[in-house]
């Protein structure tokens, strides 16, 4: 596990080897993995952050007490500053998270109240379409999960994980954190999602196939408690391994640098809503807390429709 060399590592670096707010940290970071179910990548980010706006109050120990006398100036202060350096807008919009998840979890745990940075508007991001392949695409790209692996049970286990990703439309943590017990029949697939919310999504007979075609040939014993989807070595896989396998997959077929393994989890969703499902069933099949966050979905598809117009009708303006 990464998240505590990660945190120790950073608590040396800012020369605080063992403090008060340390320890405090330590909590946080714990209930962002247990409470709220955040990947070790998302935690590890969120304690870069911090570490950025403790290094911003000071360049040696920073305590509590700095953190309780810290009035809206000097949060407007950070803010400006990292607005105003050159780094992308999603990285400074992390960052305002970070700091804001931190003092309102230390506010809710009754450790410390300061309601200066919740006076503070939060800042609208741009809106980012999410990412999607056609059919033809995304069949192509899982049909190459087998090819050029150095094993055959590792090609089975990347199709099973890519049609994963796709039949049911998981995001790769969800799908990598699955144990053997999570799939026990071939209808319904217990999910572990974010925020600690557990869903069921149904198991299309292909994806049981290549989960069933896994299984029989993975050189391992796969238990019930133990991971479902394992490494070269017997141990849970990597995200990044697969990660990896779609920048392989990406140029074979020549496909654009943004397409990732989240792209599975984007198709699945515009491709449900092409076929005319309602966005309540892709917002409960998807697992998300919000209706707007699935809505952006029907903008993907207003796009695809204006893409092939132009085609059709290549010399007629738009008007309002």
């Amino acid at each position: 596990m990464l998240i505590l060399p990660t945190l120790r590592g950073y608590f040396l670096g800012m020369g605080m080897p063992d403090t008060e707010l340390e320890k405090i940290v330590k909590r946080w970071v714990e209930w962002l993995r247990t409470q709220r179910n955040y990947s070790t990548h998302t935690i590890s980010s969120y304690l870069s952050d911090l570490n950025i706006f403790f290094k911003h109050i000071s360049e040696s120990d920073v305590n509590l007490n700095d953190l309780k006398r810290m009035d809206i100036r000097d949060f407007r202060n950070f803010f400006s500053i990292r607005a105003k350096s050159n780094i992308g807008k999603a990285s400074i919009a992390r960052e305002e998270a970070a700091v804001r998840n931190f003092f309102k979890w230390m506010d809710e745990s009754d450790i410390m109240k300061n309601s200066a940075i919740f006076q503070i508007a939060t800042p609208k991001q741009p809106k980012i379409l999410p990412r999607a392949l056609d059919v033809t695409t995304t069949f192509d790209v899982l049909d190459a999960a087998k090819k050029d692996c150095r094993e055959p049970w590792i090609g089975e286990r990347d199709i099973a994980i890519l049609t994963l990703l796709y039949g049911c439309g998981l995001r790769i943590s969800e799908a990598l954190n699955l144990n053997g017990e999570d799939i026990t029949n071939s209808e319904l697939l217990k999910i572990h999602g974010k925020g600690n919310k557990d869903r069921y999504v149904p198991l299309l007979p292909i994806v049981w196939e290549r989960i069933e075609n896994y299984k029989k040939s993975c050189p391992y014993n796969i238990t019930a408690k133990g991971p479902l989807f394992l490494g070269a070595r017997g141990d849970r896989i990597s995200p990044r391994i697969i990660q990896r396998k779609i920048e392989k997959i990406r140029l074979q077929l020549n496909l654009p640098p943004n397409i990732t393994p989240h792209a599975l989890r984007h198709s699945f969703a515009t491709h449900l809503l092409a076929d005319g499902v309602d966005l309540r069933s892709i917002q409960e099949l998807l697992g998300h807390a919000s209706l707007s966050s699935t809505q952006r979905y029907t903008e993907v598809d207003l796009e695809k429709i204006k893409q092939e117009y132009k085609k059709a009708f290549p010399d007629e303006e738009e008007t309002d």
